[in-house]
């Protein structure tokens, strides 16, 4: 678990903006809490340099559905 990660933000005037590089640990922190969700874009080497939505990575939705199970995940 040592991969920089990036994710999208909404900014201004509804503009995406790119948050990192955070670690995975600090990601995980962010899904805790709901502020990456699974729509949220996410970015790593793990992705191989794609943007894919974080419902396609297995481990985070695992995280997203034990610390929120009364959300819907899509």
């Amino acid at each position: 678990m040592d991969a920089d990660w990036y994710y999208m933000t909404q900014g201004w005037i509804r503009r995406k903006k790119r948050v990192g590089p955070i670690s995975e640990v600090a990601l995980l922190r962010l899904i805790d809490s709901g502020e990456i969700q699974p729509q949220t874009m996410l970015q790593s080497s793990k992705t191989k340099g794609k943007w894919v939505p974080m419902e396609t990575i297995g481990a985070a939705m695992k995280r997203w559905k034990s610390n929120h199970p009364d959300e819907p995940s899509e």
